[in-house]
């Protein structure tokens, strides 16, 4: 019979979630969970019990506590209630399906929309907007410039900490010139205002020492018709840039453009969400997170005013499973790589995590495989989804910046390599860690993807995992304790387990625990969970001191980045100098310095008369003073006559001096030849020659450069006139715990001390700083307190490149020293050179001070 009877009668309403699930309401399938864990309970009750309404609410469930589960109960309960659309929204298509798949098994009615809109299957598509299902999607499919999905009356965002990476980066424009040469080269083109001859020429032609790796920041709109030349550039991109076009063509004069050699980045740091009707008109958005953070990381990624967070109750959050951190670069001998390798080969299965290229995140992956140990990267979990890797039983998969959305519990993967620290996941982020000196503005996303990262194979109480720390940059992050007290006190005491059983140890021993680990049979519960337990009784989280005045700025943040992108510039400016007022602490020192000068450029675009101008540029000045040494505002455009930041004083006296021996008596020979002796010391290990080539360097970067005299003196001191000093230390005894040791440290801190004395002096000048050169990976924890705060350490590398750097420099000044400029445009020629190659002596001094030994500074 062909006939249909009456509809099925309307699903029955409960008071909460919780109790829909329990009295069986639901059509679950034999592999659906037991039950309920006791926080998942805790936090679909809250939820029905205070936040039905709630506008934004974001909701804390740490890693591998079960997000999903919750999040698809209050989902049903709301699609029950008959008043709109649900949808579930996920960073990607691999975890919608995972999402789909675990409904089904709980009898929660879904339907997978995800892909192009164009392949959706119809009866999905109206069983979503009919409340007959929920609709499991992507982010994408929401943020995107004509979004197909229904307007609901909830929309869950899984993994929503991710939200920077997966809303902001789809509103702007990002072209990577290794893919797209043609695109860059053409935006490149489009940008020559704001640049000079020299450095384009650099940026055009093929990577050389002078085109170090250094962001730029551009803002276009200084410049209407630059503004309107990048407009015309961007418009005739191809595909994929016409559409990523579009979702910020509106408001482009408000867009940040970021600059290196190997990309461009064009996006409002703050993303404009409340162009979108389908996340705007939602009638509640709810915030899956792994955590709630006090620095306003949700409101500036979703751009969202006032999010509203639920913590677990209790102070103790749920223990998703056990992990051994094992840190290979700490273990005696030095081979980190022999040694990851080693661990990896005990099961031949491990999930490797980096923030590098997908191309590089692959090789390391093939690196670390054993033979005949199949390895995949991001091609093969989009074809065959993650399913395949984790019933196989060996395999290395290797992927770029995904610390979110795969499950990988119990046997189906022991080990994680997290490989490199993740703070650098597009240009933005890579300007305000180098340039800006703004990581207290990321600290909150760069802990979450860590702690994300080593959570993938540990998906519940009972499971376990080695996490397999990897890389110079992440190790230094481990090492400071600032870092570890912002983690969860289960978490540190796990990383400072790992760390003491890494440290200087046998690498046959660091194998030999990993394996009894992995065994995790009696002896590793009566030795090993025993030790960690201990550490966790001294562990206490505290929240890192930028969090509370990052959380309040937040607010104001969104409103002032709205308004600049509907072209309000002076409500944008107030906005901002509203936040201003809270991004006051030391630790937020160069993020104020961003905002001020945001503040300057916005007023300055919308004054009406001469005193809006005036405020304008004390603005800018005053960004200035707040940045800590502010060489990225010496790049930009000046509003107008006095507009610009002044010179450093230390730049001032490189250039003078430069400018007079190009002006005086000069043998380029001897000069080329000195270079070439300089580069030739750099590059090798012998002590007496590479101190010569230390001040052979600090020479052509216009300083007074010596060896001083007397025992534990620095190997090189550079001296601009009492503008600034810095030391320089090169340490190259061997140590096997890989740290840099306390006498090292202690002898640094008197450098200057030293100097002063040989000069008359009572102290250095304000802002001078020790440099201490190592291949060691970081300091030791316990002496990091007690150096001063000028004192850095610094991997070699970073002198050579700025010694090939300062090369350059002089092989084009010695090429044009022959013309007839008067002194005042020679001035202006050398300081331009200079300032091309980041060889200004505050371009130097902050690239030799990306990392402060002393924690919490």
């Amino acid at each position: 019979m062909a006939f249909v009877g009456k509809a099925k009668k309307a699903p029955q309403h409960f008071e909460t979630p919780e109790e829909m699930y329990l009295r069986g309401a639901l059509p679950r399938t034999s592999q659906a969970v037991p039950s309920l864990w006791l926080h998942q309970g805790d936090v679909i009750r809250a939820y029905a019990e205070k936040h039905q309404t709630t506008p934004d609410l974001a909701l804390e469930l740490p890693t591998g506590t079960g997000k999903t589960l919750p999040g698809l109960l209050i989902g049903e309960w709301v699609r029950r209630k008959g008043e709109g659309p649900v949808l579930y929204a996920t960073p990607t298509k691999q975890l919608a399906k995972q999402v789909a798949a675990a409904a089904k098994r709980e009898g929660v009615p879904v339907a997978l929309l995800i892909g192009s809109h164009t392949s959706w299957n119809l009866a999905d598509e109206t069983a979503v907007e009919s409340s007959e299902a929920i609709g499991v999607t992507t982010y994408s499919a929401m943020f995107n410039s004509n979004p197909h999905v229904p307007v609901p009356r909830l929309v869950i965002f899984d993994d929503a900490h991710a939200g920077e990476q997966f809303v902001g980066h789809e509103y702007g424009v990002d072209i990577r010139r290794s893919a797209d040469e043609d695109a860059y080269l053409a935006v490149l083109a489009a940008l020559r205002p704001f640049l000079s001859g020299l450095l384009l020429q650099r940026l055009e032609s093929a990577p050389d020492p002078g085109a170090h790796h250094q962001v730029r920041l551009i803002l276009p709109a200084a410049d209407p018709d630059a503004l309107a030349a990048l407009d015309a550039a961007l418009a005739k991109l191809a595909k994929p840039y016409k559409f990523q076009l579009s979702m910020v063509r509106a408001g482009l004069a408000s867009c940040l453009v970021y600059l290196s050699y190997g990309g461009i980045q064009i996006r409002p740091m703050i993303p404009p969400t409340f162009e979108n009707k389908v996340f705007t008109q939602a009638g509640q958005r709810v915030y899956l997170s792994a955590t709630l953070g006090a620095g306003g990381e949700l409101e500036r990624a979703f751009g969202r005013r006032e999010v509203t967070r639920m913590p677990l109750p209790g102070k103790t959050p749920p223990r998703s499973g056990r992990r051994l951190f094992v840190f290979p670069d700490l273990a005696a001998g030095g081979d980190g790589t022999a040694l990851t390798k080693r661990l990896v080969g005990l099961t031949d299965k491990a999930l490797v995590l980096s923030q590098d290229t997908v191309a590089r995140a692959r090789a390391t992956a093939e690196s670390l495989a054993g033979k005949d140990v199949p390895v995949l990267g991001r091609d093969e979990l989009e074809q065959k989804g993650l399913e395949e890797f984790a019933k196989a039983k060996t395999g290395i998969l290797g992927l770029a910046n995904r610390y979110d959305g795969m499950d990988l519990p119990d046997h189906a993967c022991r080990i994680v390599v997290l490989d490199g620290k993740p703070d650098a996941v597009g240009l933005q982020e890579k300007f305000l860690s180098e340039r800006a000196e703004a990581n207290a503005a990321l600290s909150e996303r760069i802990r979450t993807r860590i702690v994300q990262g080593a959570g993938r194979s540990t998906r519940g109480p009972n499971d376990y995992a080695v996490v397999i720390v990897r890389g110079a940059d992440i190790t230094k992050y481990f090492s400071r304790q600032d870092n570890i007290s912002a983690l969860e006190p289960e978490v540190q005491a796990e990383v400072q387990f790992g760390w003491a059983n890494s440290r200087g140890a046998n690498p046959d021993v660091v194998v030999e625990n990993v394996a009894t680990f992995l065994a995790h049979d009696k002896e590793w519960r009566e030795n090993g969970e025993e030790m960690v337990s201990e550490f966790r009784e001294d562990a206490f989280k505290i929240e890192p001191p930028a969090a509370e005045p990052l959380g309040k700025a937040a607010p104001l943040e969104v409103d002032a980045w709205n308004l600049a992108y509907s072209g309000d510039w002076i409500g944008a400016s107030g906005k901002i100098r509203e936040a201003v007022v809270h991004v006051g602490p030391e630790a937020t020192r160069g993020y104020r310095g961003l905002l001020l000068y945001l503040a300057g450029v916005w007023l300055h675009l919308g004054a009406k008369d001469e005193t809006e101008r005036a405020r304008a540029r004390e603005l800018v000045r005053e960004a200035g003073l707040a940045a800590n040494r502010g060489t990225w505002l010496r790049e930009m455009l000046p509003l107008s006559a006095g507009g610009e930041v002044e010179d450093s004083p230390m730049d001032v006296v490189a250039v003078n001096e430069i400018v007079a021996r190009l002006r005086g008596r000069m043998r380029p020979g001897a000069i080329t030849a000195e270079l070439a002796e300089m580069q030739a010391a750099l590059a090798q290990n012998e002590a007496a020659r590479y101190e010569r080539g230390l001040t052979i360097l600090g020479k052509y970067l216009g300083a007074s450069a010596s060896k001083p005299k007397g025992q534990a003196r620095c190997d090189s001191a550079w001296e601009w006139g009492t503008a600034l000093w810095v030391t320089v230390e090169a340490k190259s005894e061997e140590r096997e715990d890989g740290l840099l040791p306390a006498k090292d440290i202690r002898q640094a801190n008197t450098q200057l001390d030293q100097l002063a004395h040989d000069r008359g002096a009572d102290h250095a000048p304000a802002g001078s700083v020790v440099v201490l050169l190592s291949e060691r990976l970081a300091v030791d924890p316990e002496h990091a307190s007690g150096a001063n705060p000028y004192v850095y350490l610094t991997p070699p590398e970073v002198v050579f490149g700025i010694a090939g750097d300062v090369t350059a420099v002089w092989m084009h000044l010695l090429a044009a020293a022959t013309g007839r400029m008067s002194e005042t445009e020679q001035r202006k020629h050398v300081r331009a050179v200079l300032g091309d190659n980041g060889c200004l002596p505050s371009q130097v001094v902050d690239r030799l001070t990306q990392t402060r030994i002393r924690p919490g500074d």
